[in-house]
């Protein structure tokens, strides 16, 4: 079976904090032009999205630098759904399997669209180090690995953007913004095939695989 991670791009949708707001406009229409045409702006970090390394490495590898079967995850979901806000998902968390992904399922994709979609679980420093050692890619159902900017942040997080460095400083891509995890097993193939884009990230059609394709 076939299930869609992936949130719908829309006019207004939630972006991280400071990203380009997204709008969507219809540029013709079938009354005045007979024929209908979207216009869409978006940053490059939309919705359900990849992160190429270039996104925080200086010299890292952009998305066209990558043959789409990098886009084929053989995925372990490790359910994380018993965190708190703000809570760092621990290295005990990381599976040491074979795999070619780790998809942490947060639960938090329940409030996408709100306030509190900022204030995820996010990776401990170890944990990501832990995932770039064991050459893990990272998917997360929440806007970053790294805590999110919120007036809940506490002065004990980590600065920056520590686990995105970890991971894609060692060549592991991250997914963010997934949802509906809880339809796939714990065990999956994850598609994310990205926009043709030569840049630093772009969105994807995120599809969980369960049994026969």
């Amino acid at each position: 079976m076939h299930h869609d991670l992936s949130h719908r791009i829309e006019t207004g949708m939630q972006t991280y904090p400071g990203d380009p707001e997204v709008v969507a406009d219809a540029a013709a229409t079938h009354d005045e032009d007979g024929f209908h045409v979207e216009s869409i702006s978006l940053g490059s970090h939309t919705g359900t999205h990849v992160d190429a390394p270039a996104h925080t490495e200086r010299d890292g590898q952009t998305l066209d630098e990558y043959s789409v079967d990098r886009f084929v995850f053989e995925a372990i979901r490790v359910d994380c759904r018993d965190l708190e806000a703000r809570e760092p998902i621990p290295a005990a968390r990381v599976p040491d399997a074979d795999a070619d992904l780790v998809a942490f399922w947060t639960g938090w994709d329940a409030h996408w669209g709100t306030d509190r979609y900022l204030d995820h679980p996010y990776l401990s420093p170890t944990a990501a180090e832990t995932c770039a050692d064991r050459g893990l890619a990272v998917a997360v159902d929440a806007l970053s690995p790294d805590p999110t900017p919120s007036p809940n942040a506490g002065d004990d997080e980590p600065d920056g953007f520590q686990a995105h460095h970890a991971l894609l400083g060692t060549d592991c891509l991250i997914l963010e913004n997934l949802r509906t995890l809880e339809a796939v097993g714990d065990r999956f193939e994850l598609r994310a095939y990205p926009l043709a884009l030569s840049t630093d990230g772009a969105p994807v059609r995120a599809v969980g695989v369960t049994g026969p394709a």
